[in-house]
């Protein structure tokens, strides 16, 4: 069982927001959705929960066509709020999950034991329009995942969430991920897809740029980077000598540098004894996924203004 995105594209007017996208979600991953703004994930959800159709090409859960896989297999967690405020949380919260075809005792049953997790049942009596914005979205997650879909798209559900607040989101998405539901989720909050997801996909302009475990797409970036302390040395003149290496940071304590695949990092240590350089720190490391983001997005950028943007 997987979900299967074949040749999808999709236009509004004159605007191509998806261009030929493939990938594909295998039952029970914890999936990484990524792209910067307007590359088109918030629409390939919604393709995917069949509110938009795609004008070429079909997305499929297990073989069949989305528009004819029961509502109940979804959770779609929004980027926009999709609360009624004026709604008390319990009676809100009641109401989505009758409609998701929970019975009241199940329903009930449900919203007691997340209410509980979330550390929320002195709300559950309040409007939603009096809740903090993290209160809300603990909300919104709620409303997604009562009815126990199959699959969860959650489309930024870290946006607005304090520390706290995101940790014990996360907790919530590893259990229902033991439970074997599949993950679906899109963020700009490169250090969550590192702790949460094996793998990922990648779009820009509404085209896929890569797909894969992290752990492959980082290594096939063919670099790595390198932290060096000199404490009698901080701005490190000499790596010009070097003109392939790049330095990313300087930091008060540490400069950061891309090494291309074919240097030996014992080179850039050599070369820092031979200018008297005394070495507190040097580490070589693997490209952060952040760093692997903005270079694959940079090479996927249109060559010209005049071409097509995607939302």
């Amino acid at each position: 069982m997987s979900l299967v995105v074949e040749h999808v594209n999709k236009w509004f007017g004159q605007l191509q927001a998806i261009a030929d996208l493939s990938m594909q979600v295998e039952e029970g991953a914890l999936f990484g959705f990524l792209g910067p703004n307007g590359a088109g994930k918030t629409t390939t959800m919604r393709m995917i929960l069949d509110i938009f159709r795609p004008d070429s090409g079909r997305i499929t859960w297990n073989g069949k066509p989305v528009g004819e896989v029961a509502r109940q297999t979804w959770g779609y967690l929004p980027e926009e709020r999709g609360l009624y405020p004026k709604m008390e949380v319990e009676e809100h919260l009641l109401f989505l999950a009758r409609l998701n075809g929970l019975s009241k005792e199940d329903a009930g049953r449900e919203l007691d034991e997340w209410l509980e997790r979330f550390d929320i049942g002195a709300n559950r009596k309040r409007k939603v329009e009096e809740l903090s914005k993290g209160n809300q979205q603990k909300i919104q997650f709620l409303a997604a995942v009562l009815h126990n879909p199959d699959v969860l798209l959650m489309d930024e559900p870290f946006s607005g969430l304090d520390p706290i607040n995101a940790n014990i989101l996360k907790e919530a998405f590893l259990e229902m991920h033991r439970r074997g539901k599949t993950m679906i989720f899109s963020t700009h909050q490169m250090d969550e897809v590192e702790e949460l997801c094996q793998d990922i996909a990648i779009i820009n302009k509404g085209q896929l740029v890569i797909q894969g475990s992290v752990r492959e797409i980082k290594h096939q970036q063919g670099r790595s980077v390198a932290r060096l302390k000199l404490d009698n040395d901080p701005e490190v003149h000499w790596l010009d000598a070097f003109p392939a290496v790049e330095i990313t940071k300087r930091r008060q304590d540490y400069v950061e540098m891309h090494l291309p695949a074919d240097l030996n990092p014992n080179l850039i240590v050599e070369a820092a004894l031979q200018h008297g350089g005394i070495i507190s720190r040097f580490e070589v490391v693997e490209p952060s996924l952040t760093d692997v983001f903005i270079t694959l997005v940079d090479r996927t950028a249109l060559p010209d203004a005049s071409s097509p943007a995607s939302v």
